[in-house]
């Protein structure tokens, strides 16, 4: 069974990668978990947020599960099993309970007839050493977007639904987050069970990049793909901000940076933001995915 965790910056094209794997005939697909955020907690210290404070309570050091981390499995349990009894109660220690998450989605995989499951909540990006110690076959494609444009797909998000709070703090703290995002991105770059995405590449080059992806995934990129995403990776009632994303088909993203911030926000923005090119180079020049023989190029 291949398990596949996308993560990245939110507003980084991370649902549209997915939807595109769900259209393969091998992957499985599901909405955001956020279970390792849950199971572990302090995401917004792990953001790097300034006012944010780790916790950890006694009953965490002593390897029992985080009270929303048990309550997400248990909706997870009861969104596979559509609420029936298909699977038993979960436990309470954090290893037992990623066990069962595994199991789960394993299993759901190979009653829909897929060899591969694939779990997209962006924010996983900050759990990777958790993730790894408890699925140490586990393979990650990260998902990156020139930090600008998510910062102006985040101030349009947050302005179109406002009564959500999705996304508020402004755009210094998530110009903060971006950069969090990036430097993580650049740790784990060279290492074989992480593939890095490219938004822009994506565009311009889909069928090299899905050759690239497939090539990382053990996919066969010369499979006829479903016409678009049916899997239900997401409620567009809950996250209408997905709507663009969900059909799995890559477009042209509409550069919003210009329409929505004026000269003096950009210039703050290119001084605030780790530049694009150089994070490019950097994830180029770590020698990606040398086990799987595929590496960047410059075009």
């Amino acid at each position: 069974m291949q398990r596949i965790f996308i993560v990245g910056c939110p507003r980084s094209g991370t649902t549209l990668v997915q939807a595109m794997l769900a259209r393969h005939p091998a992957a499985f697909s599901l909405p955001e978990t956020a279970f390792f955020e849950h199971l572990y907690g302090n995401v917004e210290w792990r953001w790097g947020d300034s006012a944010a404070k780790p916790r950890r309570r006694l009953r965490q050091r002593l390897g029992f599960a985080h009270q929303q981390g048990r309550a997400a499995l248990g909706a997870l349990r009861e969104q596979l099993s559509q609420g029936g009894n298909r699977f038993p109660r979960w436990p309470l220690r954090t290893a037992s309970c990623v066990r069962r998450f595994i199991g789960m989605l394993d299993a759901c995989a190979v009653a829909d007839g897929r060899v591969a499951w694939i779990e997209k909540t962006p924010s996983h990006l900050l759990y990777i050493p958790e993730i790894e110690q408890y699925v140490p076959d586990a393979r990650f494609v990260h998902v990156i977007r020139r930090g600008e444009d998510v910062l102006a797909s985040i101030a349009d998000a947050s302005m179109r639904y406002e009564e959500r709070g999705i996304f508020a703090g402004g755009t210094a703290k998530w110009s903060r987050r971006w950069n969090h995002a990036a430097q993580i991105h650049c740790e784990h770059a060279s290492r074989s069970n992480h593939h890095i995405v490219f938004l822009d590449d994506l565009v311009r080059d889909q069928q090299g990049e899905w050759r690239r992806l497939c090539a990382f995934l053990d996919f066969d990129p010369a499979v006829e793909l479903e016409a678009g995403c049916d899997q239900a990776i997401t409620d567009l009632r809950e996250e209408p901000w997905k709507n663009e994303a969900v059909s799995g088909q890559p477009s042209k993203p509409r550069r919003k940076a210009e329409n929505l911030f004026g000269p003096q926000m950009r210039e703050w923005l290119q001084r605030k933001l780790m530049p694009y090119e150089e994070l490019r180079s950097n994830c180029i020049q770590s020698g990606q995915h040398a086990e799987s023989g595929v590496r960047y190029l410059y075009r």
